[in-house]
């Protein structure tokens, strides 16, 4: 497991990305497995330059992301992708932590405005299928989060994605490519204590919906707290229909064609 303990490097951003092609997945991902978080991170400013971006969810643990992150490359660009469903708690707390750490936070949103998608297609999240589950999260997540890598002129994105968190997220590498875009995991390998112990460590707050049971948190209609029948943390998402919203899983063809016909 990646030390989750950081030091006080404060480097500028790179003017000048290195090409992507230079390195080797699987040789990189050999590399970096006994590299903590503060080194991963290292190595990915120093390959990808302003090419790297972040993306944060505001939940219940971001802060430990965007701390860690910003106090190697505190310009970074943090991409925010709000669903316009998000708690009120949410917004305060991505409030409170973008002017605490000095985020370069770019927030961006689907084109077609909450009203309107449940004029056109109802109130997705209730129909209590995968199916409109599904193309709530292409309507307000993966649209918005494909459209910030390719105006960000992304080659690269920081994620706190961890192995514990979902089935998929148990076969992930620290270093992957999604579409034409490359993803590093700086804390995959983290267990909840080392998270815990980070945000300890550095007085960072955690969402304050922990303090009403839950330990994830995403729109106020799909997150409810966990309760002592749940077997995974992820069950209060989605009202136990699946575990992801799509932004971290590998694209469908049609997605991957709208990814490769771009600059990215």
């Amino acid at each position: 497991m990646g030390s989750p303990i950081t030091s006080s490097i404060n480097h500028l951003r790179l003017k000048h990305p290195s090409n992507p092609s230079t390195f080797n997945i699987e040789e990189t991902n050999q590399q970096l497995h006994d590299q903590d978080a503060i080194q991963i991170v290292k190595w990915a400013v120093e390959q990808f330059g302003d090419g790297l971006v972040m993306t944060t969810s505001f939940g219940i643990q971001s802060a430990v992301m965007l701390h860690l992150v910003t106090q190697i490359v505190p310009n970074i660009p943090v991409v925010w992708v709000d669903t316009g469903y998000l708690p009120a708690k949410t917004y305060i707390f991505a409030d409170e932590l973008t002017q605490r750490l000095n985020l370069n936070l770019k927030v961006y949103q689907s084109p077609i405005s909450p009203a309107r998608m449940e004029a056109l297609y109802g109130r997705l999240w209730a129909q209590n299928d995968v199916e409109s589950l599904n193309r709530y999260d292409q309507i307000r997540k993966v649209e918005p989060m494909q459209r910030a890598l390719e105006e960000l002129k992304a080659t690269a994105w920081l994620t706190g994605l961890r192995s514990s968190q979902t089935e998929h997220r148990k076969t992930l590498d620290v270093v992957s490519l999604q579409g034409a875009i490359y993803k590093v995991l700086p804390i995959l390998n983290w267990s909840s204590k080392a998270v815990y112990d980070y945000l300890i460590a550095h007085n960072l707050p955690y969402h304050p919906l922990f303090d009403e049971g839950y330990v994830t948190v995403g729109d106020w209609h799909s997150s409810r707290p966990l309760m002592a029948t749940d077997e995974n943390e992820r069950d209060t998402r989605f009202k136990g229909l699946k575990q992801e919203c799509g932004i971290h899983l590998p694209q469908n063809m049609d997605e991957s064609a709208s990814f490769n016909s771009s600059s990215l």
